[in-house]
């Protein structure tokens, strides 16, 4: 335990210097991709790879708009490789981690094959539901110059779902799904739970602006 508390300083103080961040993908949320880690990992994971691809998969970090957006997880593995080295990692553990971070991102579709990698995979999910989710959502969309919601059909009745301008449409278009594609049972357990929680916010937003939610949403 020693070892990996020590190993968690040295990397967070690697990618305090070196990552891109943005509002969603800053020290916190790797602090957070850690921590969901932790309580969804089995006893087949080797706790310093998945420590490590906690903390490095980030370490390219493209917008969510840009077209090079599917490469940004290759190149943070390639990135993290002589990192791993110096601090000591065997080559089968730099391979592991490489492949977890490869694996983790949505829209790279690199299936993941490890026990690291799925666990990776479902950790990163999770920080994009609950409550911090629902923060994260809005933060991006400030970044990137989005608007909430569309005033005239804030629910993409009668067009098409649309989460370039609208962000709340983002839900809809994957946060609310991502349960569904969780690869682990803790994981899964833990994104229901958080599913409910936006939920929830979704009906209230809905009564604030005096539109309900469609049963559609509803139910994901």
């Amino acid at each position: 335990m020693d070892k990996l508390a020590d190993l968690r300083t040295h990397l967070r103080g690697i990618v305090a210097q070196r990552m891109q961040t943005d509002p969603a993908h800053d020290l916190a949320h790797l602090d957070r991709v850690w921590r969901n880690a932790q309580a969804i990992a089995d006893d087949q994971a080797d706790m310093a790879v998945l420590l490590a691809a906690s903390y490095l998969h980030d370490l390219i970090n493209l917008p969510k708009n840009d077209p090079n957006r599917h490469l940004a997880s290759r190149q943070s593995a390639q990135e993290s490789e002589p990192i791993l080295q110096e601090l000591g990692f065997s080559d089968a553990q730099i391979q592991a981690t490489q492949h977890a971070i490869e694996a983790h991102s949505f829209s790279a579709n690199i299936p993941p094959r490890t026990s690291e990698a799925r666990i990776l995979r479902d950790a990163d999910r999770l920080d994009a539901l609950g409550a911090i989710g629902i923060a994260r959502t809005f933060a991006v969309a400030g970044a990137l110059g989005r608007d909430l919601y569309d005033p005239e059909d804030p629910f993409a009745e009668a067009r098409d779902l649309d989460d370039l301008n609208f962000s709340i449409d983002h839900w809809k278009v994957k946060l609310l799904s991502l349960p569904d594609d969780m690869l682990t049972e803790a994981g899964h357990a833990l994104a229901q739970e958080r599913q409910a929680q936006m939920l929830e916010f979704l009906r209230a937003f809905a009564d604030e602006i005096g539109h309900p939610v469609p049963d559609a949403w509803n139910s994901p």
